[in-house]
């Protein structure tokens, strides 16, 4: 497989997933340009272009981890803001559920929501997942029954306080 192949095939899912990781436009694509970058370096060790999009996702998750083992401080001054680009959800707008949901996952512990992420927005196996992130699939299998019981636990505590409300 060509490396052009591989952005083609592979960039949109490999940003969605970063940006899940770190919720950060900016963030995600450099998560994404620097998993490309190692790519292109690596490709020769790629012997089978059906692992490319779990080789990419394992990519991704390690430069996502090596973001965080390294200390930095982003700061951005008030001028640099561009507050009329960004969109607010009220409760009464239509976005308001998606932005309780992403909160909700958000919340999740990252043990939790990375398993989840990469089986819903990656579509792969149990088997896979535990290939990307080095562990068994058994424990795969847990963290996903967990991360969604934390879920609907938490979307059901919501939805039970606003009708206190």
């Amino acid at each position: 497989m060509t490396f052009a192949a591989l952005v083609n095939a592979y960039a949109a899912d490999l940003y969605r997933y970063g940006f899940w990781l770190c919720r950060n436009q900016a963030q995600a694509e450099d998560l994404v340009q620097e998993t490309f970058m190692r790519a292109w370096k690596g490709l020769d060790g790629l012997k089978d272009s059906k692992a490319a999009k779990a080789w990419l996702f394992t990519i991704l998750r390690r430069e996502h981890a090596r973001h965080y083992s390294r200390p930095s401080l982003d700061l951005v001054s008030m001028d640099e803001m561009d507050f009329e680009s960004q969109h607010f959800a009220t409760p009464g707008s239509d976005g308001a559920a998606e932005m309780e949901f992403a909160q909700t996952l958000d919340a999740l512990p990252l043990e939790y929501r990375e398993p989840l992420l990469l089986q819903a927005l990656g579509g792969y196996s149990c088997e896979e997942i535990a290939g990307i992130m080095q562990i068994k699939s058994g424990a795969v299998m847990t963290r996903l029954f967990r991360a969604r019981q934390k879920l609907r636990a938490s979307l059901e505590s919501e939805v039970h306080e606003r009708k206190i409300e």
